[in-house]
C-alpha cells in the first residue's frame, strides 16, 4: 500500500484530536503509547502518584491511567495542565503534535503521510511500479491487496480496500488543490483480471484525472532513462509553505523533511515532468491502450 507514517518530520504539526464521548478508548497507536510513557516518566520523576497527578490536572485517576497506557487520546486541556504540573518543559506540548490513533487499513509507515495528504495545498506523485493509490479502481486495488504477502484475512483485505477508496475522496472534495501524477506507461500495460477489469481501470483513471486541478502525465516506454530512476516518490506542500517528500520500498516508507533532500526530489520531478508526455497526449495514450483491450 502506498505510503507514510514516520518520522523525521521534526517541526511538522498535526492537530491533537480531543477525545469524544464515543471514543474514549481507541486502539493504542505507537504515538499514543510513547506519549503515555513520557507522561508516566515525568510524573514519577516528580514523585507524584497517579491519584495526586490526577488531582493536579483535574482529571480522574482512570483518565490518567488510560493516557499513560496509550489507550486514550489526551485533549488539549489535559496536555496543558500536565505541562504545568510537570515543570513546563514543553516536552508534552511538542509530543502531542504527533499523536494519532491507529488507522485501520493503512500501513503503519504510511499513516502520517496520509494525514499530511489531506491537509496539503499541492501533491505531486511519480510511480513506476503500479497505478498510484489515489487513482486505482476498486477492482485493481483489490487485486493488489489479494496478491500481497503475507496473505491478509478477508476482514483485513476489506479494511485496506475501504481505506484506499476513502483516500480518493479528497481528490473529489478538494477541487482547488493541484494534484500532479507522472506514471510510467508500462504500469498501465501490466495486466490484471480480464479485459473488462482493465478497461474499468483506465476509465477510472481518466475520470479522476479529468478535473482542471488534476494533471496526469505518462512516461512512454520509448522515453529512455530519466531523472527519477531511483524509484517512486511523492512531494507535497503544506499550508505553511513547507515542502515534504515521501519514498517507499519493501515493508517501509520514509517521510523526508530535510530541505536539501526535498529540493533534490522536486528538481528530479520537474525534470521528469518536462520529459513525460503532456496531459492531452497522455490521455490519448490511455484511450489507445483501452482500445487495444
Amino acid at each position: 500500500m502506498s505510503i507514510a507514517e514516520e518520522e523525521t518530520a521534526g517541526a511538522v504539526e498535526t492537530r491533537t484530536v480531543p477525545v469524544g464521548e464515543g471514543e474514549r478508548e481507541p486502539r493504542p497507536s505507537d504515538s499514543l503509547r510513547t506519549f503515555g510513557a513520557v507522561v508516566q516518566a515525568l510524573r514519577e520523576h516528580a514523585g507524584l502518584s497517579r491519584a495526586e497527578f490526577a488531582a493536579l490536572v483535574r482529571y480522574s485517576r482512570h483518565t490518567v491511567e488510560s493516557v499513560e497506557l496509550g489507550r486514550r487520546m489526551p485533549d488539549e486541556a489535559f496536555v496543558e495542565r500536565a505541562e504545568e504540573a510537570l515543570g513546563n518543559t514543553g516536552a508534552l506540548r511538542r509530543a502531542a503534535r504527533f499523536l494519532s490513533r491507529d488507522e485501520v487499513g493503512l500501513a503503519a509507515w504510511f499513516r502520517r503521510w496520509a494525514r499530511l495528504e489531506r491537509e496539503a495545498v499541492s501533491l505531486c506523485t511519480y510511480e513506476c511500479r503500479l497505478v498510484p493509490g489515489l487513482l486505482q479502481s476498486e477492482a485493481y486495488a483489490r487485486a493488489v491487496f489479494e496478491g500481497t504477502i503475507p496473505l491478509r484475512t478477508d476482514a483485513e483485505l476489506e479494511a485496506q480496500l475501504a481505506a484506499r477508496m476513502e483516500r480518493q475522496r479528497m481528490m473529489r472534495e478538494r477541487p482547488t488543490v493541484p494534484f500532479s501524477f507522472i506514471v510510467e506507461e508500462h504500469v498501465f500495460r501490466r495486466r490484471f483480471g480480464d479485459a473488462e477489469a482493465m478497461r474499468g481501470l483506465v476509465d477510472h483513471v481518466l475520470e479522476l484525472t479529468a478535473p482542471r486541478n488534476v494533471t496526469l502525465q505518462v512516461v512512454p516506454v520509448g522515453a529512455g532513462l530519466h531523472a527519477c530512476l531511483d524509484g517512486p516518490v511523492q512531494v507535497l506542500e503544506t499550508r505553511e509553505g513547507r515542502r515534504l517528500g515521501y519514498s517507499e520500498g519493501q515493508e517501509n516508507g520514509r517521510l523526508i523533511s530535510d530541505h536539501k533532500q526535498v529540493s533534490v526530489l522536486c528538481h528530479r520531478y520537474e525534470t521528469l515532468r518536462s520529459q513525460a508526455l503532456g496531459p492531452k497526449d497522455s490521455r490519448d495514450l490511455l484511450e489507445r491502450l483501452r482500445g487495444e483491450l
